[in-house]
């Protein structure tokens, strides 16, 4: 059983439709006790970063977060859900964030003939052999819907990035962590096939400690 996090945040649907059509058993949740129990969880979201950690702590959903990487269970973030692991964000800056990978997030600049959000399909490049994207071709086009970026400390965590007004980190793993920028759950088969590497995640390292 995959678990959805649910955290009140938006987008939360789309990925359990596209997990459904996987063949997957999906539950959409908060209850802690269900999402230790998951095979894999999934943290997606849209919105303000300061408004979903207040969301995440009033749940308690953080500590139950922190438990699940430890457990070495597959965990995917997916867009602000990318966002969140990292420890800080321009967007809020007085908010810590989960501080699970290090690096920041930061607002996509201004630049003549870029629109803000960047929002529609982009290529990525990818890089350090990222398991998420194994059988894809080399440059996959994939669905953003996204104000600010990740810029991660830790270059060999980044699996994929892309080009829009900066150099954007798109994609990270470390162990038993992976998160999207982009919407996998809204990139066609390309999405489908991302989500089917990360449901077929066994035996993985633990994230934390």
């Amino acid at each position: 059983m995959i678990a959805i996090i649910d955290y009140d945040a938006g987008n939360i649907k789309s990925v359990e439709k596209a997990l459904q059509f996987l063949k997957q058993e999906v539950c959409i949740t908060r209850d802690r006790a269900m999402i230790r129990s998951a095979d894999q969880v999934i943290l997606p979201g849209v919105g303000s970063f300061g408004d979903a950690m207040e969301q995440l702590r009033k749940y308690e959903l953080d500590k139950v977060i922190y438990e699940v990487v430890d457990q070495a269970k597959p965990f995917l973030g997916i867009c602000l859900g990318l966002q969140l692991l990292f420890e800080r964000s321009e967007e809020s800056p007085a908010v810590e964030g989960l501080g699970i990978l290090k690096g920041e997030i930061v607002k996509i600049p201004k630049a003549e003939g870029i629109k803000i959000p960047h929002m529609g399909w982009n290529s990525l490049t990818i890089q350090n052999q990222g398991r998420l994207f194994e059988g894809l071709e080399e440059h996959p086009y994939v669905y953003f819907v996204h104000s600010y970026y990740l810029k991660a400390k830790e270059e060999q965590i980044v699996t994929a990035s892309t080009e829009y007004s900066a150099h954007i980190h798109a994609s990270v793993e470390w162990k038993n962590v992976f998160a999207c920028q982009f919407h996998p759950e809204k990139s066609g088969e390309t999405g489908l096939k991302i989500l089917q590497n990360f449901i077929s995640m066994k035996g993985l390292e633990k994230g934390i400690g």
